[in-house]
């Protein structure tokens, strides 16, 4: 299957998910109180986001999909050597170290971790970029949701956040 395929495919697909998750997942089984001051706090308002996201990014490939030139050679992730499946096994792995971390190190370190180590186990391009992104995404988290939102974000035994 080529390329062109697999993102029409997934981008009709993520604009079915958006839609169903839009007009009848999220109003049907999302109970939310009229009384809520801040909308950013309303049970409904961030899988109201996360479905637009899925929206826009379901047409985006839809649109990439469609324009994509038909002769795209396929990349790496097609690999038949068993690399590919010695990186399954490592992120297998990696998920049961993250669940053996996450009571020790707390939520925001392990992540962090986790993030930039699945980035180096699928070959990023962008390592620095990589990095960046593992501190400074699991930290802005938890920002909002520690001190803007007021929800307890679980913490290690060894460093603790503000």
């Amino acid at each position: 299957m080529s390329p062109k395929v697999v993102q029409l495919r997934l981008g009709i697909g993520a604009c079915i998910a958006a839609l169903f998750l839009g007009f009848l997942a999220i109003p049907t089984w999302v109970s939310s109180p009229s009384n809520v001051s801040n909308i950013v706090l309303s049970p409904t308002f961030w899988p109201y986001v996360l479905t637009g996201l899925t929206g826009l990014i379901g047409l985006g490939l839809i649109l990439v999909g469609r324009f994509a030139s038909p002769d795209v050679t396929p990349d790496a992730a097609t690999e038949t050597d068993g690399a590919s499946w010695l990186r399954l096994a490592a992120l297998a792995v990696i998920m049961a170290l993250t669940m053996l971390a996450l009571p020790r190190l707390g939520m925001v370190w392990t992540t962090m971790l986790v993030f930039f180590v699945t980035a180096i186990l699928f070959r990023t391009r962008h390592p620095r970029v990589a990095l960046a992104c593992a501190i400074l995404i699991p930290l802005g988290l938890y920002i909002f949701f520690a001190h803007v939102a007021g929800v307890a974000i679980p913490q290690g035994n060894f460093v603790r956040l503000p």
